[in-house]
């Protein structure tokens, strides 16, 4: 088994929901903005994206390394009278091919230095023209905060390194925010992050 796999299993095999059921904040303000379409949500974990960008009519297509997770967003879709496509899949190597979705939604993905950048550019090559990324995620300055987050500076985002990363995507807008996070006992209190809202050309 993979080491990130294991760790995301022990923090997902607990029956409550470590990032709670409700979707992210940021997320569900932009989605509402959006005629629905098809979404992919890598590092998705538990599904609570997944679960309401479905009841919202998108068709979902959800990844994670986690097969805890996956089995608690299927619980949850069920529960919720959804269907959602959840796949076990490490994303670096995840190379879809040909432009098939209308939305990326990265919520929280920190990816270690050494394959953010072109997990990233794979990823937004994968959208269609015209097609939106919607992302939101701890900045440096979250560092050692009890709400949440990667214990590693490398871990943690800017906006410019992001922006480089998505190197050809107009922005809609891009942001660092002072939020008060309640998204179960994993992300809870005063925290500082990024967001990005981003149309592929």
């Amino acid at each position: 088994m993979h080491p990130t796999q294991q760790f995301w299993d022990e923090r997902f095999g607990t029956p409550d929901y470590l990032y709670g059921t409700e979707p992210n904040r940021y997320f569900q303000e932009k989605l509402e903005m959006l005629i629905p379409g098809c979404l992919l949500l890598p590092a998705e974990g538990e599904g609570r994206n997944a679960v309401y960008a479905a009841k919202k009519g998108w068709q979902v297509m959800a990844l994670d390394l986690s097969e805890m997770g996956r089995e608690k967003a299927h619980k949850l879709a069920q529960a919720r009278g959804v269907t959602i496509h959840y796949e076990l899949t490490d994303l670096r190597e995840f190379n879809p091919k040909g432009e098939l979705w209308d939305v990326i939604g990265l919520f929280y993905a920190h990816f270690p230095p050494e394959f953010r950048a072109e997990t990233h550019r794979r990823l937004i090559q994968a959208l269609r023209p015209g097609g939106y990324l919607i992302l939101e995620a701890f900045h440096p300055s979250q560092l050692g905060r009890p709400s949440g987050g990667p214990k590693s500076l490398e871990m943690l985002y800017t906006i410019e390194m992001l922006l480089d990363d998505f190197k050809g995507m107009d922005v809609v807008t891009a942001e660092t925010a002072s939020v008060e996070l309640a998204e179960g006992s994993g992300h809870s209190g005063a925290a500082e992050v990024v967001r990005l809202f981003l149309q592929k050309p």
